[in-house]
């Protein structure tokens, strides 16, 4: 018998067959979770405990809906989450920005031994920052207060290596003409630098975004009334050590999501374009 062999185009047709089904697969798996999450915040506690799962929304969303403002207040959490998020990312991007400039930009003795110290931070680990950062906050009279929260960790090491990294890759000769043409270094910075940064400060801005939306450790130790509450710290109030009311829980848990995922599918281009910008120098 003769063995015929398929033609290249049949074996890369099957290889894209079967490289979309696996990652199907993938993404039907990830999105699982965050299917059964919002099911879940439609259902009562004794169906969402039930076997076999019910994996169809219900109609008890209204229900969860005002057990959860009965708990909390839901607008003033969700508030607070917002302006400190927004307002530490927006700051955030500015410090950052401006660091890596320099870093990247001017030529100053030290340079290099700065930003080594600015990155051996990263090998410190949180907890080892709440006390001291507890003791300056209490010092200055900021504690449950919304600086408390944002002031600390504006300038941070990941921040100013991706933007360093980023504006390493911006034609220098281009500031230098700015510089002739009569441009100080501020209108420099913001009026031909940053404008050309659009995916760099992208990136950051949905990483910072997402991390100060999702942290917990800090606001719950420097917070400390109900309505200077975070989503995160909020959430983890509804814990009842004798009841746990799951459907009221996994409501929230979705609330808290929902901004973070529309955030991401919206800028998921500059994410990545972003942290892939430091890889080429000029």
């Amino acid at each position: 018998m003769i063995n015929k062999k398929r033609k290249p185009s049949e074996v890369s047709t099957l290889t894209k067959v079967i490289s979309y089904v696996f990652i199907i697969i993938v993404v039907l798996i990830s999105l699982f979770p965050f299917y059964l999450m919002f099911v879940s915040s439609t259902l009562t506690t004794g169906e969402i405990l039930s076997i076999p799962p019910k994996l169809m929304f219900g109609d008890n969303f209204i229900n969860n809906l005002n057990n959860l403002k009965e708990e909390m207040n839901i607008g003033r959490v969700i508030l607070n989450s917002v302006f400190i998020s927004v307002t530490y990312t927006f700051f955030t991007i500015l410090i950052n920005s401006m660091a890596g400039y320099g870093l990247a930009k001017f030529k100053f003795k030290g340079r290099n031994l700065i930003f080594a110290l600015i990155m051996g931070t990263m090998m410190i680990p949180l907890q080892v920052l709440y006390i001291p950062q507890f003791t300056m906050m209490t010092t200055f009279g900021w504690a449950n207060q919304y600086q408390s929260v944002i002031i600390p960790s504006l300038a941070n090491a990941f921040g100013i290596f991706l933007m360093r990294q980023n504006m390493t890759s911006f034609p220098t000769s281009l500031i230098e003409s700015a510089r002739i043409d009569g441009y100080g270094e501020f209108s420099i910075f913001f009026k031909i630098v940053l404008p050309n940064m659009k995916p760099a400060l992208g990136a950051l801005g949905i990483y910072s975004f997402m991390t100060q939306w999702g942290s917990f450790m800090w606001p719950l130790i420097i917070l400390s009334t109900k309505d200077m509450y975070t989503l995160p710290v909020a959430l983890a109030s509804l814990d009842g050590l004798m009841y746990k009311d799951y459907g009221m829980m996994m409501l929230g848990a979705a609330i808290s999501t929902i901004p973070v995922l529309i955030i991401f599918l919206l800028f998921q281009r500059q994410f990545i374009s972003g942290l892939m910008g430091g890889a080429v120098k000029e």
